[in-house]
This record gives C-alpha cells, sequence and structure tokens, in this order.
C-alpha cells in the first residue's frame, strides 16, 4: 500500500491524550456496529463477475479491482476472510521483530517490550480469501494504569482476495521516555470491515522499559 495515501494511518504511544477511561469504561470501537454502512447482501464474487459482464465499462473497472485473482478458483463463498497472519516491530536499533498472532506472552505476560524513547512502527501482514473486503480498518488502543494514553482509529481501505499476503506500516513514532513511561501498558486492537464484521479483537500487554530486551 502507499503510505502517503495513510499519512493520518499511525500506531503511537504516547501520552497525548490526557482521558481517564478505564479499558472497562472505553469504548475503544465506538464506530463499530454504530456507525455501519449498509452495502446490501453479501454475493459470491464469482457471481458478481456475472453480473452486467456485456457492459464493458463495468468489465474494465471489475478487472482493475480484482487485479491478478484467478477466477477459475473461485467458490461460492460470499463472506470475505480476513486473517491478520503477524505484527512486525520495526526500529533502527534492533532486528525486525515478527511476532504471529495470536500473540505469545512471556512469562510476565507481555508480548513484547520496547525501550523508551526509540523509534519505531508497526507493519501487519493479513490475507484476504473468498470476497472483497471493503472499507478494512483497524483500531488500537493503550492503557497505562487504566488511563488511556492512546487511541488510533486507520482506515486500510477495500482488497480484493488474492493469494499473497497484504502489508501495511504504520509511520515511525517514538516511545515517551523518562521513568514515568516505563512500565506494563494493555492494549486492545481489532479488525473491522465496512459491513461490521470483525476479523481481530484481541487484548494484549507490553513493557516499555529503560533498555531492550538481551534477546528480539
Amino acid at each position: 500500500m502507499d503510505k502517503e495515501e495513510n499519512k493520518e494511518a499511525s500506531v503511537s504511544i504516547s501520552n497525548n491524550d490526557t482521558g481517564t477511561n478505564d479499558m472497562e469504561d472505553d469504548d475503544y470501537d465506538d464506530d463499530d456496529g454504530k456507525h455501519t454502512v449498509l452495502l446490501g447482501p453479501q454475493v459470491p464474487l464469482k457471481d458478481h463477475l456475472e453480473l452486467d459482464k456485456d457492459d464493458d465499462s463495468l468489465r474494465r473497472w471489475k478487472e482493475q479491482l480484482l487485479g491478478d485473482v484467478d477466477t477459475t478458483k473461485l467458490g461460492e463463498t460470499a463472506e470475505p476472510e480476513v486473517n491478520i497472519l503477524n505484527l512486525t516491530i520495526l526500529t533502527p536499533d534492533r532486528p525486525d521483530l515478527v511476532l504471529p498472532i495470536p500473540l505469545v506472552r512471556d512469562d510476565k505476560g507481555y508480548a513484547f517490550a520496547l525501550k523508551d524513547g526509540s523509534t519505531y512502527s508497526f507493519r501487519f501482514s493479513f490475507t484476504v480469501s473468498n470476497n472483497i473486503v471493503s472499507g478494512l480498518r483497524y483500531t488500537h488502543t493503550v492503557w497505562k494504569a487504566a488511563v488511556r494514553v492512546e487511541k488510533q482509529k486507520v482506515m486500510l481501505g477495500t482488497f480484493s482476495p488474492q493469494q499473497e499476503p497484504y502489508t501495511y506500516e504504520a509511520e515511525e513514532d517514538t516511545t515517551p521516555s523518562g521513568i514515568f513511561a516505563r512500565g506494563s501498558y494493555s492494549a486492545k486492537l481489532k479488525f473491522v470491515d465496512d459491513d461490521g464484521k470483525v476479523y481481530l479483537d484481541m487484548g494484549y500487554c507490553f513493557e516499555i522499559r529503560k533498555d531492550w530486551p538481551s534477546s528480539a
């Protein structure tokens, strides 16, 4: 995806939100289910291709949208399926850390650790199958000691099914620094589409510490 088209789409951990909502009271996905775009009933992609097949302009539009999709292997399933494969932490100070989803906790209950004051970015890999997914987006919310310190709502876009995974990389950000920024954080990550279908709804914990862990 073109990062320039997603300037507003960043995943950050900062202290720019001084709200006092805790995890139970915070409506971290308040736009999901309340402002769902009604697109009508889902139709198998195979049937979509048969609609208006004699209209050259519509045929060219569908071909452009589908790209390299092998139409001979399309099934009869109407519902799209999105599988979030992994989360990669990118930082110039360390090798890339690829974390499979669902995230695996260490013996302290953390999915990963970041160094305070460090530059980093997140990259997601995901696959789309069965049908076109419209308006795929994610919400990422972070709390420290029950205080919400970050909330991101990121629109990824519309994707056609393909065998190769899609990737999305957020803009670089910097973790907060100082003794008060260190410690345990909790977070929720949710992927949903315009129909309100949820593909991932995951809570996890991470740590910001003075130094990087001894092994990544």
